[in-house]
């Protein structure tokens, strides 16, 4: 049954946004969803669906037409590989995108707007140790980002802010701790670690070598997709204006990543680590206290849980395909 709200969901062809539409028509919501592109791997349930260059003002005007709510996850971003090799690329793009998404809002007559940033926005300083202290929303100042990706979302947070004070348009800021799950990108570089541990893992035999990019004691925690949708749906519905952690506080090491989903896949792997190719930060933790004191909720499922139906799911899509190379942490 119909809710009577409608929604704009952009980056709706990627993997969160396509969740977070079918997440948000379940609830009743008349839902527009926006990308470059459709969904890869299923068919999306979004009631209308443009394909849209965001970076152009005017076709953020066009997506933001009538919509009472928009929840902007559309991004140029991937896993660190990615990140860390296009800085000028996807801070350009993103700046765009994210400042006309944001002025076609209020310009609109959106009621709100939901930002989608990045624990990418933490100082680097922080997370130099596997032993990560988990990261706190408040520890992003004094800045130290993530050069390029980072910066741009922490920049664009801020402007959040300024938008919120100035426009009056109500803005919510969710920092994304590594989102996992089905019909996410598993491969062509811009995929995260666990899916591209379970592709990489999936193509192997039992006793093969596995390459693992840097020394496998980096950490991380990991968010299942399924509680990611229902996080960005409470947030939005609260009346909490400042960024929030979105995450797990369950930390592993990526050789432990790797133990769970070699397990899961009944299989024996050899640990081959590569400290050439990037590996990100040491640590990196979320710390759950403020979702909690303003959801009175956190997300809850275990990593193994949620790894099952990841790995089964990119098992089952290349069954077939030879064996691919590289894996990295975010």
């Amino acid at each position: 049954m119909r809710n009577g709200k409608t929604a704009l969901v952009t980056g709706a062809g990627g993997f969160i946004g396509h969740h977070l539409v079918k997440y948000l028509v379940g609830l009743g919501y008349y839902v527009r969803g926006a990308d470059l592109k459709h969904p890869e791997y299923e068919a999306t349930a979004a009631d209308e669906f443009m394909i849209a260059d965001l970076r152009s003002y005017n076709r953020c005007l066009r997506v933001a037409k009538g919509m009472d709510e928009v929840y902007h996850l559309a991004a140029d971003m991937g896993g660190i590989g990615y990140i860390t090799a296009l800085h000028a690329e996807i801070t350009l793009n993103n700046t765009l995108i994210d400042a006309h998404m944001l002025q076609a809002a209020q310009r609109s007559g959106v009621k709100r707007f939901l930002f989608s940033s990045s624990a990418c926005v933490y100082p680097q300083h922080l997370q130099r140790n596997p032993d990560v202290v988990p990261l706190r929303e408040e520890d992003a100042f004094p800045a130290d980002p993530e050069e390029g990706y980072g910066l741009e979302k922490l920049y664009t947070e801020k402007l959040c802010q300024y938008v919120s004070e100035d426009w009056q348009l109500p803005t919510r800021v969710v920092r994304f701790h590594n989102v996992y799950g089905p019909l996410g990108t598993y491969d062509g570089g811009r995929e995260k670690a666990p899916a591209a541990l379970s592709r990489k893992i999936a193509a192997l035999r039992s006793g093969d070598e596995l390459q693992i990019w840097g020394d496998g004691k980096q950490t991380r925690s990991f968010m299942y997709i399924d509680d990611c949708v229902e996080g960005i749906h409470r947030i939005m519905r609260s009346d909490h204006a400042a960024p929030l952690n979105l995450g797990t506080d369950e930390l592993v090491t990526v050789d432990e990543l790797v133990d769970i989903i070699a397990d899961i896949a009944g299989k024996t792997v050899i640990k081959r680590h590569d400290t050439s190719k990037p590996q990100g930060v040491r640590g990196r933790n979320s710390d759950n206290f403020r979702l909690r004191a303003v959801l009175g909720w956190e997300p809850k499922t275990p990593l193994r849980q949620g790894l099952i139906p990841t790995y089964r799911w990119i098992e089952h899509r290349i069954s077939s395909e030879p064996k691919l190379s590289g894996i990295a942490a975010e």
